[in-house]
């Protein structure tokens, strides 16, 4: 049994690669993107699109309501639940998608953490909501200073996730963490596909150019009022949410989620580069016979 990662930066080519290998294959793919899961903004996520879901079976696309909570832990958890299923059809699989901790979760394994009662999560919820991120870091700073030294205050879910396990369980979630790697029952093969940084930001803007075309503006003024999700909080469309709201114009917008694209593209990098059973190839060198 085998599981063949795809990875790499954003806007690379990795969901038409992932399709044409399935194809060759005749296997299925799982969507490792953390944002393509949920339902309602597939522009925004550049999801694949219907015809491309049809040519190959995809799962962990658009599977999620925009209002629910869903982690890193629990798409392990879904992930690991799916592939003996999937290998009874085909002894191969592909996991497909940027997202590191994604990745990470089904490859490594993230350590088992309690479940959340509707209480904690609901008082954290409401939190955020009325007195904002940085009251929770303030809380996460006292409940876990370990944690709070790394963690990255930006990423509102992170943040409140820390905030709740330490709530739920009256120790550090610094402490429930064993960094220790999982052992899994099939073979990974792990491929990050990259291009020259010049290429790749080529591509990033030109991706953003038809995501507009596509109407990438349409999708975020009916998804405003739902801006204070999590979900949400994503390139794409808080640019526009800030056009929205006066404080940039058009133009900058757009140029922002170019920009801020590119920005996270480097970021994915620079974390998959620690990886050393990553095999790097373009996506023209991902072919049967590179496995």
């Amino acid at each position: 049994m085998k599981l063949i990662v795809i990875t790499g930066p954003t806007g690379v080519g990795k969901t038409a690669a992932a399709i044409e290998l399935a194809e060759r294959l005749q296997c299925h793919i799982i969507n490792a993107d953390s944002r393509q899961v949920y339902r309602g903004m597939p522009i925004a996520t550049a999801a694949p699109t219907p015809d491309e879901l049809a040519r190959v079976p995809h799962h962990f696309v658009a599977c999620k309501e925009l209002h629910e909570t869903y982690n890193a832990w629990q798409y392990e958890q879904d992930v690991m639940a799916l592939l003996p299923t999937l290998w009874q059809q085909c002894d191969t699989a592909i996991l497909c998608g940027g997202s590191m901790m994604y990745v990470d979760a089904v490859c490594n394994g993230i350590d088992d953490m309690p479940d959340i009662s509707p209480e904690v999560r609901q008082a954290v919820k409401d939190q955020l909501a009325e007195q904002g991120l940085e009251s929770l870091i303030a809380e996460l700073e006292l409940l876990d200073p370990t944690l709070a030294a790394t963690i990255d205050r930006k990423n509102t879910v992170r943040v409140c996730h820390a905030v709740e396990v330490c709530r739920q369980t009256g120790v550090p979630y610094s402490t429930l963490r064993t960094g220790l790697k999982k052992q899994r029952p099939f073979v990974i093969v792990k491929i990050g596909l990259n291009v020259e940084r010049p290429q790749l930001f080529d591509r990033i803007n030109r991706r953003v150019d038809a995501m507009i075309e596509a109407g990438l503006e349409e999708e975020a003024h009916r998804l405003l009022p739902l801006r204070h999700l999590n979900a949400l909080n994503t390139v794409g469309l808080k640019e526009m949410f800030a056009y929205f709201d006066g404080t940039m114009d058009r133009t900058t917008a757009i140029e922002r989620i170019k920009k801020n694209t590119r920005v996270y593209a480097k970021k994915q990098l620079t974390w998959f580069r620690r990886d050393p059973d990553i095999h790097w190839l373009t996506p023209e060198e991902l072919t049967i016979k590179s496995l």
